[in-house]
């Protein structure tokens, strides 16, 4: 009887939590980062936004126990030099989208608590405008992860 009462409990639990989810008109897709080498004190989030609401939203910040601080950053050419710059926020128009990507925007990791190896995992709490604080997890994917090369990359 136990047994079955605690089945039930976790049921109902997956099923509020499923629907909780599935109210956000957000929806965050192939969360992940590339692996670090064990020194390194940054990496980068990349994933899709896709607005599926009635109105514009706007992704304002990000958290993760994984690092010091984060920072929403869009990777700009200068004059041939590529260099990243933080971006106060993104918007996302209703029905639309915005894709985080190597050579694009992104969410910078800085002052990583440990390096990022392939395999782990890490939650990431975004916040959005309207949505408010949506938490999802990051995947680590390998070092030659795909991406764009950017020669020349300066902070």
């Amino acid at each position: 009887m136990r047994l079955l009462i605690l089945a039930a409990f976790f049921c109902l639990t997956a099923a509020a939590s499923a629907s909780a989810q599935t109210n956000s008109p957000i929806e965050i897709a192939h969360v992940w980062a590339r692996a670090t080498q064990a020194s390194a004190k940054n990496g980068a989030v990349y994933l899709t936004l896709m607005n599926h609401g009635t109105s514009d939203d706007r992704l304002t910040g990000a958290s993760t126990p994984v690092a010091a601080k984060t920072q929403l950053h869009i990777t700009v050419n200068e004059n041939g030099v590529m260099k990243m710059r933080p971006i106060a926020d993104v918007p996302i128009k209703a029905g639309g989208s915005a894709e985080f990507k190597p050579g694009g925007m992104h969410i910078m990791l800085l002052g990583l608590k440990h390096p990022l190896k392939a395999g782990d995992s890490f939650p990431l709490t975004l916040t959005f405008d309207k949505a408010g604080a949506v938490e999802t997890m990051v995947m680590v994917e390998e070092g030659g992860a795909p991406s764009n090369t950017m020669p020349g990359m300066k902070m």
